[in-house]
């Protein structure tokens, strides 16, 4: 393709007629596909490629990953430097690869606004994707032009559980499991290859890590991209959802020792912004929260709405990593109901009295002038 202008989408039938609102103004939502080496991403990311559904997306197909011949032609180096060609698909999407995290796709990307509704990043088999989703999130310049939707993992459901219950060095996380806990939505693949028993093993650790995820069951990583897109995890637009969602989640217990859990603990009342910080820095930046034997609480997910004083609305809390956020929903609190805060932590050596001991001890304290 001599010039780098991407050409004109090809109208399919009536398609993207409910993407009226598409204007240049409007936020590009992200989605980050993660998944284990085999468990199914590249070909849940080729039948969006070619699958006739009506939707214009933009994919990064990571070079990392196990790729296909397809994949490696459309990245093309020129005098060493990658350069990135958007192909356009006879289905209407975008695609093109790249060698790092995809950033410079994305702002590359912008540059042909109003040829898709969505992106979608691939990151490779061993990726953290809290280091990929934090780019999203923090970087101010692409966070005028997009959003971070949510975090896609695939598991496969014949290899999944083993590679979940893979103890590693001491100190270090399975990839598998940090995907799994980072996820807002998990895809368990290849559900055909495996007996009912098999499948439910691998739900159960799944759901012993993320209490709080959704889960589709798929084979050859078919999906209906409407469960995949406009997720909002990561916005306030989630309030609602998350409301309903938090009341239903339970602690979790390890598989493994060492292993990642989800804990969850209601505190009511209201709170100060100034101490809710303090808890959340505590926990994620100085980590100075340990167990029982001594071990710091490793947080990688963290999720949560609380009452904070002089709010007339609810805050969601969300946290990846080091990183958290806080914003006011559109969930007003009514008059006569009972104010309070719930908040779901997921990660390693966590023990929910001590973290709960930790937040009620924190957030009633009266601080002064500092």
């Amino acid at each position: 393709m001599e010039d780098e202008d991407c050409p004109d989408l090809v109208p399919i039938g009536a398609g993207g007629a409910e993407l009226a609102d598409a204007g240049p103004d409007r936020k590009i939502p992200v989605t980050i596909i993660t998944g284990y080496l085999g468990a199914g991403k590249t070909t849940l990311l080729n039948y969006i490629l070619t699958e006739q559904h009506n939707k214009r997306i933009a994919v990064i197909l990571n070079e990392f990953g196990e790729g296909s011949a397809l994949e490696k032609s459309l990245a093309i180096s020129q005098g060493g430097e990658l350069y990135e060609e958007w192909l356009e698909l006879r289905n209407g999407c975008l695609c093109c690869s790249v060698k790092d995290n995809g950033v410079k796709a994305i702002e590359n990307l912008m540059q042909r606004r109003g040829k898709f509704d969505y992106i979608l990043l691939e990151t490779t088999g061993l990726a953290d994707p809290g280091a990929v989703a934090s780019m999203f999130w923090v970087d101010s310049e692409l966070g005028s032009d997009i959003y971070l939707d949510g975090i896609v993992s695939v598991v496969d459901a014949k290899h999944g559980l083993q590679h979940l219950t893979e103890e590693k060095p001491e100190g270090l996380i399975n990839e598998a499991s940090r995907q799994v806990a980072l996820a807002d939505l998990i895809i368990i693949n290849k559900t055909d290859l495996v007996s009912e028993e098999e499948l439910n093993k691998v739900r159960t650790s799944v759901r012993s890590i993320n209490g709080l995820v959704k889960i589709l069951e798929t084979q050859r990583s078919r999906v209906d991209l409407s469960n995949v897109l406009d997720l909002h995890a990561f916005d306030s637009l989630s309030g609602v959802s998350l409301q309903k969602k938090l009341e239903h989640v339970k602690t979790t217990h390890a598989h493994l020792d060492k292993a990642i859990i989800t804990v969850t603990f209601e505190v009511p009342g209201n709170i100060k912004e100034e101490n809710l910080n303090l808890f959340i820095q505590n926990l994620l930046w100085e980590k100075n929260v340990k167990d029982k034997t001594g071990c710091t609480m490793d947080v990688i997910r963290l999720k949560g709405l609380v009452s904070i004083q002089g709010k007339s609305h609810q805050v969601i809390v969300q946290g990846v990593h080091e990183l958290y956020d806080l914003e006011e929903t559109s969930v007003a609190w009514k008059e006569d109901e009972k104010r309070t805060n719930r908040l779901v932590l997921i990660g390693r050596n966590l023990d929910k009295e001590i973290i709960k001991e930790v937040f009620i001890a924190t957030v009633r304290e009266e601080r002064g002038n500092s």
